[in-house]
């Protein structure tokens, strides 16, 4: 049993981690609101932008000059999972999930016979994939230095994910992150870059004369080169967005909990000391009125 010191120690320590983790609450909290709006605002932008692809790519249905971004290689043997996870952990199930995630579909693929190549964006999805797939990682993209996440960076992965396409290193690219709902909801997520899958037409509208007929210029082969390389950079641009959010929110939640843990811990030694100190405190009047009677 522990000594009446012991447990004073054990309870300064509990009450000094829950002020760290209390304070790790608010400070996510904060960011929490600055991360969402961000993710929010990205999500029109990226949606408008599959849209417009889809329109474009109206005109290429059936034919074969159509941009190697968007009709593929024609092959899917080589697969490029790029995941994307936080680089900071103490966020509950935010990054294990998506690391989870992309593990089922590296197995999937070589179950098939599929050649899998990963880059690991955040230093935390590297660490859940290397000890099964450390050999299949080629490039690990550390972000630990940025504090807000910009387009510039979703930039430089976009570049390296297309120069390895062009070289011809992969056929079909996938991107895995999480997807914001709310503080307690984040949706791990795989969006396939490369082909680029574009949103259906809804039939129900263009019945209704929602769709309209454009004519373009330059000509819609000029317009996709340019706008399908940056829809991937969009695209990665807005998981970002919606990783920091979801980070932000799972390591509020976690915070919250590890809070109310750490108050109930307290609660529980509190109980165990004074019933120590009060059985203490007995034995010690029992001595004493021992004591006092024998003599």
């Amino acid at each position: 049993m522990p000594s009446l010191k012991d447990l004073r120690n054990r309870i300064a320590s509990v009450k000094a981690t829950q002020k760290i983790t209390k304070a790790m609450q608010m400070v996510a909290a904060a960011k929490l609101r600055r991360a969402q709006e961000a993710a929010e605002a990205a999500r029109p932008y990226a949606e408008r932008m599959g849209e417009v692809l889809a329109n474009l790519a109206v005109a290429f249905e059936g034919r074969d000059d159509a941009p190697k971004l968007m009709s593929g290689t024609g092959n899917d043997q080589v697969h490029l999972l790029v995941v994307a996870t936080a680089e900071r952990g103490l966020c509950g199930g935010f990054n294990t999930n998506i690391a989870k995630l992309a593990r089922d579909k590296a197995r999937s693929l070589i179950a098939q016979g599929k050649q899998v190549k990963i880059i690991c964006v955040g230093k935390k999805g590297y660490d859940a994939i290397k000890r099964e797939f450390g050999s299949l990682v080629i490039k690990v993209v550390d972000l630990r230095s940025v504090k807000n996440v910009s387009f510039a960076d979703a930039h430089a992965i976009s570049d390296t994910v297309l120069s390895m396409y062009e070289a011809g290193e992969f056929d079909v690219c996938t991107l895995f992150y999480s997807e914001f709902q709310s503080v307690i909801a984040q949706i791990p997520t795989a969006l396939q870059l490369i082909p680029a899958v574009l949103p259906k037409k809804d039939d129900a509208a263009a019945d209704a004369g929602a769709s309209a007929v454009y004519e373009y210029e330059p000509d819609e082969a000029e317009i996709l080169e340019d706008l399908l390389p940056r829809n991937i950079s969009v695209q990665i641009f807005r998981a970002l967005l919606e990783n920091s959010a979801s980070e932000q929110g799972a390591r509020m939640s976690a915070m919250d909990n590890a809070t109310r843990n750490a108050g109930d811990m307290i609660d529980k030694l509190t109980i165990s000391y004074n019933r120590q100190r009060q059985a203490q405190i007995t034995t010690e009047l029992i001595e004493i009125i021992s004591g006092a009677e024998a003599l």
